[in-house]
């Protein structure tokens, strides 16, 4: 019988294989080897959308790992009066992704911000003339085709053209909006406030790939804040997860919330299916690496997700978590190995 080790290397071989024969890029030819070339895409957002403004090239997958890969941060939010709010982030956490991406593939581009929205308005258009478009970093929840929040978060989208007082954002999909409303997303980052990146120039060596595993299996095992916070980030968050759970019923008299937020957070926000890890492994595969660890932690992560989605008792979904931690823990070391 062939072990999930052999398994993954031989399907490494055989998406190489394709890739020599018909020039695909790593992440087509996978869904081609997979079998589901006709199915729904599941894109990571930043990684996706700067492919997308790069006009194609580097992959999702390999844009994903320079731009600091996966990461765990946990944290549980409790308000007198309202249901807890359950926060994991499974991407690479603080660092943005995008500038990271750009560096690690040795791309030029420039970052520009500013407190003026006449200011602003002027950059954003000369971009927009000098190099097609603009990554900016705005408001998620004032874009109106997003949910409306009562609280800011950002979320990076291109603006790739200004038509009069009309921009053209792609944010995961493309959408027209008048320039005032635009501006007033804009305007909503505080810390990011009218930020704009324009790529510059084309790459000018190969990606740095070997810093880029370095540097998440970092995040992943050592400090990522420097401050007393870092206990809810990395393998020390995952175990801090499994060692909450089982008292969440104590704690609370409804789990429905929490569970689903576990739910969603392992697999639609701020993350692709299984934690981000499948993609992460198809960056590992990409470049080389061994990725079968993180392909079985996905496994584990969506398992987790659909156990809380199901409501099952937070005992066995802690169970499951600690599974999660520990092929972590042995991923990680690899990847320390091969940085």
């Amino acid at each position: 019988m062939m072990t999930d080790n052999a398994r993954h290397r031989a399907r490494t071989r055989a998406i190489r294989a394709r890739m020599a024969r018909t020039g695909e890029n790593w992440t087509v030819a996978a869904r081609h080897v997979d079998g589901d070339a006709a199915g729904p895409a599941r894109h990571h957002h930043e990684s996706a959308l700067l492919r997308r403004f790069l006009g194609g090239g580097p992959s999702e997958a390999l844009l994903l790992g320079l731009g600091g890969g996966i990461g765990f941060m946990y944290f549980v939010f409790e308000y007198s009066g309202h249901a807890p709010m359950l926060t994991i982030v499974c991407q690479a956490h603080p660092e943005p992704m995008i500038p990271l991406a750009l560096t690690r593939l040795r791309v030029p581009y420039e970052t520009k911000r500013t407190g003026s929205p006449r200011v602003a308005e002027r950059n954003l258009r000369a971009a927009v003339d000098e190099y097609g478009g603009a990554l900016c970093r705005v408001g998620r929840y004032e874009l109106p085709w997003r949910p409306s929040m009562p609280f800011p978060d950002p979320v990076d989208v291109a603006v790739t053209g200004i038509s009069g007082d009309v921009v053209t954002v792609d944010d995961d999909t493309v959408h027209e909006l008048p320039l005032q409303d635009f501006m007033a997303a804009w305007s909503g980052v505080k810390k990011d406030r009218h930020q704009l990146i324009t790529v510059t120039g084309e790459a000018s060596g190969e990606p740095l790939v070997a810093e880029a595993v370095a540097g998440t299996a970092a995040k992943l095992t050592g400090p990522v804040m420097g401050n007393n916070f870092d206990v809810n980030f990395g393998l020390s968050g995952m175990r801090k997860l499994a060692a909450q759970l089982p008292s969440w019923g104590r704690r609370w008299d409804d789990l429905a919330v929490p569970l689903r937020r576990l739910h969603a957070c392992l697999e639609l926000e701020y993350t692709t299916p299984g934690a981000t890890r499948p993609l992460y492994a198809d960056f590992l595969d990409e470049v080389g690496a061994d990725a079968w660890l993180y392909r079985e932690a996905g496994d584990v992560w969506s398992a987790v997700a659909s156990a809380a989605l199901a409501g099952k008792p937070p005992e066995e979904i802690a169970a499951l978590v600690g599974q999660a931690a520990e092929i972590e823990s042995a991923a990680a070391e690899a990847l320390v190995r091969a940085g």
